[in-house]
């Protein structure tokens, strides 16, 4: 349980202890008022039978404390029969009094103070946005930590939801994952809850779960953190052109609705700052800045631990990197991403072909590990259908001819750590190669 929900359960203990104090008080008077009493025993009782069923939701039926407080009910019903009997008043308030101080001490035993945690990720791919962080809350002995993977949604060309996927079985074996439908963020009320995804309702391509909406999540934690999960290329906060250009990613739902939001450097921070200055009005200015973190992206930390040999490679890719005499060939990473095949449409799928000529023509000394944008299927299908046939069949045609590799696991860091050298489309995966130290070439469309 969380810390605020322990709060809140206290709370409400104290305003027991309080409606008991009061009852004394009320019943050792010459005159009872009786209505006013029976108001209040039926208020407790409400309250008491509000925090047995919030723990029954919590730790299962049959705990001490519910039972306690059980008892105190029936007390409190008991109290309403005797109200014109004296010593059995006594007697009563007596046994409420100790009822309430028993079950405020078994409630201590079975809450311990403790701040519970939880991550939600939707894309198994992009858990590397997270997973720094939540090393760090699952080696803390005062956390209860909880990785929560969403489920999401492709969306039709009119907007409405299609295909639904869960990735919560494609996460790393070495993370315990909780079912969705198995942690009611509603109820448990955790202490933080960390995202990587921004967009809420406002991605045309795909959409997590609306009830993990940053606007929803906000209202059932005291602190909602949001991560990218991309990194970008560095701009400088004073070139106003550049900010101009950034600002699409900093005014989205997760950055206007979370508590902090963590960002990959210092001058990216003052990049967030100044475009959310202006967005939202200057006297919001000491908000953002409390607001945005510039401690850097955890996306940096899991590439500098990921080491070549340390990395368990596939049989079948071996094949292909792999000479003859047993010598590894050079691997290039060969990345397209969604917003160049959107642009360029026909003319991209050439551009791709004329890269895979090359890299055939060239297979005994160099092998071409592909690792397409993973929302390239749901974006193109939903935004360029009449171009998702023939995406379809190169992709069909790479994997069925065998001669190069196609990634499309979860495992990122492993294509960046494998590869001797980068070619491809500017995404994120260029700045975690060069934070690789890996060489990194652009390919331009126009050169076929």
């Amino acid at each position: 349980m969380s810390r605020a929900l322990r709060k809140q359960m206290f709370s409400m203990m104290n305003l027991l202890e309080k409606a008991n104090r009061t009852l004394k008080a009320n019943l050792t008077t010459k005159r009872v008022n009786e209505d006013g009493i029976r108001q209040l025993l039926s208020e407790c009782q409400e309250m008491a039978i509000a925090m047995g069923s919030e723990l029954e939701m919590i730790y299962g039926e049959g705990t001490e404390t519910v039972h306690k407080l059980e008892d105190y009910c029936e007390s409190l019903y008991q109290m309403t029969q005797v109200l014109h009997n004296p010593e059995e008043r006594r007697a009563t308030l007596h046994n409420l009094t100790g009822q309430i101080k028993q079950a405020r001490k078994l409630l201590g035993g079975q809450i311990p103070d403790r701040r519970e945690v939880v991550f939600l990720p939707y894309k198994a791919s992009m858990w590397d946005s997270l997973e720094s962080v939540w090393k760090v809350a699952e080696e803390d002995e005062d956390c209860d930590v909880y990785v929560v993977p969403i489920p999401y949604y492709d969306r039709n060309p009119d907007g409405t939801f299609s295909k639904y996927h869960y990735e919560g079985d494609e996460m790393p074996d070495y993370v315990t994952v909780t079912h969705y439908e198995n942690y009611d963020i509603q109820k448990r009320w955790p202490d933080m809850v960390f995202i990587h995804n921004p967009y809420d309702q406002y991605n045309y391509v795909t959409s997590v779960d609306p009830r993990f909406y940053s606007t929803e999540l906000k209202k059932r934690t005291d602190m909602l953190v949001y991560i990218p999960y991309f990194v970008l290329g560095e701009v400088d906060p004073e070139d106003d052109r550049a900010v101009e250009g950034m600002a699409h990613f900093c005014t989205v739902s997760g950055v206007l609705n979370a508590d902090k939001v963590v960002v990959q450097s210092e001058a990216m921070r003052q990049v967030y700052i100044k475009v959310l200055t202006k967005e939202c009005g200057e006297e919001t200015r000491g908000h953002w800045e409390k607001t945005i973190v510039g401690s850097g992206s955890p996306k940096f930390e899991k590439i500098r631990r990921t080491k070549k040999k340390e990395l368990e490679i596939p049989k079948e890719w071996l094949k292909i990197i792999q000479k003859q005499d047993g010598k590894w060939k050079k691997i290039f990473l060969y990345n397209t991403s969604v917003s160049a095949l959107l642009e360029h449409q026909e003319k991209m799928l050439e551009k791709m072909k004329s890269v895979f000529h090359v890299f055939y023509e060239n297979k005994e000394e160099a092998a071409l590990l592909w690792r397409p944008h993973p929302l390239i299927e749901a974006t193109i299908s939903s935004m360029r259908p009449q171009l998702w046939a023939d995406y379809q069949m190169l992709v069909e045609k790479y994997r069925k001819d065998g001669w190069g590799i196609y990634d499309d696991s979860p495992e990122m860091n492993r294509a960046i750590a494998l590869c001797d050298a980068y070619y491809g489309d500017g995404s994120s995966l260029v700045q975690l190669c060069q934070e690789a130290g890996k060489p990194v070439m652009i390919q331009d469309v126009e050169i076929v």
